[in-house]
């Protein structure tokens, strides 16, 4: 492959709709991702500076919270570009590398990452006496990082598999981000091997993570129905629910997405949306809404904080 010509620059298509509504889209997208950053900032900020929150259900969340403020980063603000400007959907081959690596970093990490939390709602639920003992600061800490540890590593094959090929043809991406799918469609190589790799590789860890997820709300329903009063039923009930919720939100797309024999550009473009856009700005509005602790907290800081004005303007 002397001759060949090899890409330095990638242009992304954006999102597949009509050409008039370019500055709708903005305008929508931009108030999500405006909102994600700030519900985000606003729960880590939260669980910071309250004490009462300084458990292990909130540091988890802190970590996820982090998670989808930069997962929502990596992909929205380069969508925004393509809506608005002729090339803004040029990206160079480094750059495509390094989103790409930063997507799946991300993604894997909050893969393992609700699985980890899955698993701390059935302990604190389950074994509520020893909660505390099981679940010490030290053993929270091991857990988030190797979450981290694990999503790097599992995003350094992801990366390293796709842009061991070469790209010396059409450069076009079907798609608003670099994603191992319609990147492998542009190499001139065979990819058989690298699909049949990130079908299973993903398979493993999404199939995998979904599983023991459910298993553990299996057990936690086992559990919460052993429960006396109807109140303590009702108030584990509601704990979970809102991890359920963003559990499915997440897993969905990206199941249907990764785990197809087949891929449609548009559908897969439209799909995509749901967990890379819409996921995180949905995680602090459902775990700050359904949850009471979250919503006493937020009143404090908002008392502290007019307190602390007052305090400025009458020395003033």
């Amino acid at each position: 492959m002397p001759n060949m010509t090899l890409v330095t620059t990638f242009f992304l298509s954006g999102i597949p709709h009509p050409p008039g509504l370019d500055t709708t889209l903005f305008g929508i997208f931009l108030v999500i991702y405006v909102l994600t950053v700030l519900g985000n900032l606003l729960i880590l900020t939260v669980i910071r500076v309250d004490p009462r929150l300084h458990t292990p259900m909130y540091y988890f969340l802190s970590n996820l919270s982090f998670i989808d403020l930069w997962f929502s980063t990596v992909t929205v603000p380069k969508m925004l570009m393509t809506l608005v400007s002729t090339g803004g959907g040029a990206i160079s081959f480094h750059s495509c590398v390094a989103q790409l690596y930063s997507f799946h970093f991300l993604g894997s990490t909050e893969c393992f990452l609700y699985t980890v939390m899955s698993y701390d709602r059935y302990l604190a639920i389950s074994y509520p006496l020893r909660y505390s003992s099981m679940m010490r600061g030290s053993v929270c800490a091991l857990l988030a990082a190797g979450t981290w540890l694990t999503g790097s590593l599992h995003s350094a094959v992801q990366t390293a598999l796709t842009f061991r090929l070469p790209y010396c043809g059409p450069n076009q991406i079907q798609h608003y981000f670099c994603d191992a799918p319609p990147i492998l469609k542009l190499a001139c190589a065979d990819t058989s091997v690298n699909e049949m790799v990130i079908f299973v590789n993903i398979g493993v860890v999404a199939s995998g993570c979904f599983l023991l997820i459910l298993l553990s709300y299996v057990s936690i329903v086992c559990s919460i129905l052993r429960i006396r009063t109807s109140e303590g039923r009702h108030r584990a009930f509601q704990t979970c629910a809102s991890h359920c919720i963003v559990v499915l939100c997440f897993f969905g797309p990206g199941l249907f997405i990764y785990l197809r024999p087949g891929s449609r550009d548009a559908v897969d473009g439209v799909v995509a949306v749901f967990y890379t856009v819409l996921t995180p700005l949905l995680n602090p509005v459902v775990y700050t809404l359904r949850n009471k602790e979250v919503k006493k907290a937020l009143v404090k800081l908002k008392e502290g904080s007019a307190f602390s004005q007052g305090g400025l303007n009458n020395q003033g």
